[in-house]
């Protein structure tokens, strides 16, 4: 590849946001927000208008600056869409006498759901065909659809505006036709009775998006006349609706971060009251499925890594639960998948993912084999209760997502599909590795790396670290497509998988909220470190990218430490920890007490202020930024990195970049369909090999 010494444009001034005084500050402590009028977008407040024209300054300075970058730009995006078989297929799943599949149509951005009766010989039944839907929006999501017992009804949602508040749709599968029926302000899904025309479903607050109700809505009656069948009191839960596998019981499930609760309902009898499995104890979380006469269920309480109990469904109350798998310390039991002579455990073994299958009948157990040093492997899609083939999905860094079927019986695994990646990838080209740094506190933190066959550990090499790091999410190590741009540019990839994750056991996550959430931040920098010492990098070469509350990682590592990057990608970051929890009207807020806490008390407040990154701008010379946002950001809200950028700008010292860019139709997942989302990777990657001088 030739490269050429990018050289970035001058004379263009960015934006200054205007300064309005506002006092946000309590228990005693003065904290002036001289940008909170740019909440103003969704209160269509004064300054509303005022709001759109400043991202849209920002938006029109970032092309300015990469205005030399347009051209590399779209030959990565023809690059990353290159790599994508444009006419694909999923592997279909059988359900209930029909095998579902989804496919993309050459040119189309959106799935077509399709499925056949009996046989996959049998002609194609097109249920929703997503493209022509989408015809006309500038964005389009399709969620939780579902079909009715009978196989004749299909419910599903969409959203067009990227709030992740979705309308939800039935259509009759024997004649095409729409129903009347429309449900607004839901997760998308339901869950069907037995009866094949009653459904449940969650509604949400149009305000604060919580989940607030669980409904019974029946075919053909109005929405406005549904039922409230459950309302959740603790506005820190979320709550959910599912059908256990067996297809006997429905659930209610409402859970926060320390504690849970089930009821359950016979599918048969869908006007019948819902019921408790066990009152919500607390600091004790279960998951319930069902086994014959017993619920299964997965619980924290006693073990801290969770353990897995047993129960008769006609005493289902916590002095009725049996040991079934016991706690294990160095074990994190993650899940469970139920099958009438089998039972499926995932669980997580110095922070890998292990499937652990037992027989019902002869108490047999055993593992699958795996073979790669770092990989992810997880339960995919098994609809039918009574089969004794797991559907399982498997992938690394060198390695696609491949879709396995496992006989659980002759114990012979076959491979149904790899997903195909063009543009001539071959796996051996490429070298993964697991390796561990050590934390200021003595912690071993696992990094898996990646890079292509012929990279050089001599401190010269540029290299990308991610990581995501909070509510207990792990991130495994999975094939990235589009990371071929990088790697095949010299890079190498690394995802540090910190504490605030769950990849070492249930402490790993204890260990990095709350009032110990700068461990999190620690364990990056401190594997930052260790990359360079180790001589994968130098401060020169290296990049952090994170998203979400990973751009809070992000935003604290560069306000902690500057000097270790040089350039930092933060993607919708959550980044003003303590207004954002102040504010009970700010989508999702309260839900999130238990892994932040709660400013309203001081030892919070302060904790909380002293890493949050807008608290912490200063004169400060930032390593080269972009930022991320969309004006629909449904989870964080696009006033925060807003509000962090122009305060950066007032503040920072050097002459580093300091880009923004908002996306004015998505929100926290960025552009809907295949192909636009790599616009927007397209121009990270454009901005960091410009850093790199990697330009073409």
């Amino acid at each position: 590849m030739n490269h050429k010494n990018f050289q970035w444009p001058t004379g263009f001034t960015p934006p200054v946001a205007e300064k309005k005084d506002k006092e946000v500050g309590m228990h005693g402590d003065k904290r002036n927000d001289e940008y909170y009028w740019m909440n103003d977008y969704f209160k269509k407040g004064p300054d509303s208008t005022k709001v759109v024209q400043y991202l849209e300054a920002e938006n029109a300075y970032l092309d300015s600056m990469t205005s030399g970058l347009k051209g590399f730009e779209d030959k990565l995006f023809s690059e990353l869409k290159g790599r994508i078989k444009e006419k694909d297929e999923s592997v279909p799943v059988l359900n209930n006498g029909y095998y579902y599949y989804s496919r993309f149509v050459e040119g189309k951005d959106y799935s077509v759901y399709c499925r056949k009766k009996g046989s996959l010989d049998a002609p194609e039944e097109v249920l929703l065909d997503v493209n022509r839907m989408a015809e006309g929006h500038s964005y389009y999501s399709v969620a939780g659809y579902d079909v009715s017992p009978d196989n004749k009804i299909i419910a599903y949602g969409v959203d067009t505006v990227s709030r992740r508040q979705y309308v939800i749709h039935f259509k009759n599968l024997e004649t095409g036709t729409e129903y009347a029926d429309l449900i607004t302000n839901t997760d998308g899904g339901v869950e069907w009775a037995n009866d094949n025309k009653t459904v449940f479903y969650t509604q949400n607050n149009p305000t604060t998006l919580l989940s607030e109700k669980i409904k019974r809505h029946t075919l053909g009656t109005a929405a406005s006349s549904d039922a409230v069948v459950y309302q959740e009191k603790d506005n820190s839960n979320y709550i959910g609706i599912l059908k256990t596998k067996s297809e006997k019981y429905i659930m209610i499930y409402s859970g926060g971060t320390l504690s849970s609760e089930m009821w359950y309902l016979d599918a048969d009898k869908p006007m019948d009251a819902f019921k408790s499995i066990q009152p919500r104890m607390k600091n004790v979380l279960y998951n319930v499925d069902h086994w014959n006469d017993k619920f299964l269920i997965v619980t924290n309480k006693d073990a801290i890594n969770f353990k897995l109990v047993e129960t008769p469904v006609s005493q289902t109350g916590v002095e009725n639960w049996k040991d079934l798998i016991p706690h294990n310390p160095n074990v994190l039991l993650e899940g469970l998948e139920v099958f009438k002579d089998f039972m499926v455990v995932t669980e997580r073994k110095e922070g890998l993912l292990q499937l652990r299958i037992k027989n019902w009948k002869t108490g047999q157990e055993h593992y699958l084999d795996f073979g790669e040093p770092a990989y992810t492997a997880y339960v995919g899609a098994n609809y039918d209760y009574s089969s004794t083939t797991l559907r399982y999905n498997y992938t690394s860094l060198t390695t696609p997502n491949s879709v396995f079927d496992y006989d659980m019986n002759s114990k012979v695994k076959k491979l149904m599909k790899q997903t195909e990646v063009l543009g001539g990838f071959k796996k051996e080209d490429y070298v993964t590795e697991r390796i561990f740094a050590t934390s200021r506190d003595g912690k071993k933190i696992p990094i898996s790396i990646v890079y292509k066959k012929g990279f050089e550990k001599n401190g010269k090499a540029p290299l990308l670290e991610y990581a995501y790091g909070s509510y207990g999410y792990s991130t495994d190590a999975a094939f990235n497509r589009n990371a071929l741009s990088l790697l095949d540019r010299g890079f190498a990839y690394a995802i540090a998988h910190i504490r605030g994750g769950q990849e070492m056991g249930r402490t790993w996550y204890e260990d990095g909220k709350m009032q110990k959430k700068q461990n999190s931040f620690n364990d990056f920098i401190d594997c930052a470190e260790f990359l360079i010492s180790e001589k994968w990098t130098s401060k020169d070469h290296l990049y952090a990218n994170g998203g979400s509350a990973g751009g809070l990682l992000m935003g604290a590592i560069v306000t902690q430490r500057p000097d270790l990057w040089h350039g930092v990608i933060a993607d919708v970051p959550f980044v003003d920890v303590v207004t954002t929890m102040l504010d009970e009207s700010i989508p999702l807020t309260s839900n999130e007490w238990d892994e932040w806490g709660n400013p309203k008390n001081k030892e919070d407040y302060f904790y909380m202020k002293s890493y949050s990154p807008y608290d912490n701008v200063g004169p400060i010379n930032y390593p080269n930024m972009l930022v991320t946002t969309g004006l629909h950001d449904s989870q964080v809200q696009y006033f925060e990195p807003a509000k962090w950028v122009a305060r950066m700008r007032a503040k920072k010292t050097g002459n580093n970049l300091l880009l923004f860019k908002t996306n004015m139709n998505a929100g926290h997942g960025g552009a809907s369909g295949r192909f636009q989302p790599l616009k927007e990777t397209a121009l990270k990657y454009a901005f960091i090999l410009a850093l790199e001088n990697k330009v073409e």
